[in-house]
């Protein structure tokens, strides 16, 4: 199994002491915000903010959070983010891309640094490590939508690239600009997805096999996630389940 889903396991696992929740709830109004503002606010008519209302659904995110960040945008006082993207080598060199939104990319640019510094880590230009990942769609089913078999030849009637599935769940990739074309062809044959985005899919992930790295990486991922102006943080490594559980 690639390493990408042992990854979004975990990630899920972390979200078990999300007292972060109201600071999620947080981010995905803003990615919220932004789509609307940029595009039409009816969800129907702009792909972007039909995603962010179901990624924002599905981490039970508010019908009136969700409602109040769409109509925030078409207000004179929606302020204006800028989208932001870090790249950098965490502890033992591992790649990291980090996305921000921001009103104020001096504050972002100085507190990102920070963290890496503080890790051990180091900030790059742009360009420095996102040439091992690639951008693209991803669109998760739970495992009971059905088997390996089902959900690949659904998947590649509806245009996706690859199918990756374990007991978890199904993680299906496609090209990053036919991500909602692919996920409403998707919902036709198995349903409503679990989230539908677009990530950083690392090529070739670093196993990490000892704690102590684990550590340090998991906690210059922490500070990241928990800076405001942060949407998403993405490694190239993988972790054993067994580590996983030490952390």
């Amino acid at each position: 199994m690639a390493g990408h889903s042992k990854w979004a396991n975990i990630q899920h696992r972390k979200g078990r002491q999300d007292a972060a929740r109201s600071k999620l709830f947080s981010k995905l109004a803003k990615e919220i915000t932004v789509a609307a503002k940029m595009g039409d606010p009816d969800p129907e008519k702009n792909p972007r903010l039909r995603l962010a209302v179901k990624e924002a659904k599905a981490k039970s995110v508010p019908k009136d959070v969700i409602d109040r960040a769409i109509k925030k945008s078409q207000g004179g006082d929606a302020e204006n983010y800028e989208e932001i993207r870090y790249e950098g080598y965490g502890p033992n060199g591992i790649a990291l891309v980090v996305e921000a939104m921001t009103d104020n990319r001096n504050r972002t640019a100085s507190n990102v640094r920070s963290y890496f510094t503080k890790s051990g880590g180091d900030l790059g230009q742009t360009g420095s490590v996102s040439f091992m990942f690639d951008r693209v769609g991803e669109i998760m089913y739970p495992a009971s939508v059905g088997d390996a078999d089902t959900v690949m030849l659904a998947a590649i009637e509806a245009g996706a690239d690859d199918v990756e599935s374990d007991e978890e769940g199904h993680w299906i990739y496609c090209a990053d600009t036919a991500l909602n074309e692919v996920a409403t062809a998707l919902e036709a044959s198995l349903g409503e997805s679990e989230t539908a985005k677009l990530i950083w899919k690392p090529q070739a992930p670093t196993e990490i096999t000892d704690l102590e790295t684990a550590q340090k990486l998991m906690k210059l991922i922490d500070a990241l996630e928990d800076d405001d102006d942060v949407q998403n943080v993405t490694g190239n490594f993988d972790l054993s389940e067994e580590l996983a559980a030490q952390l």
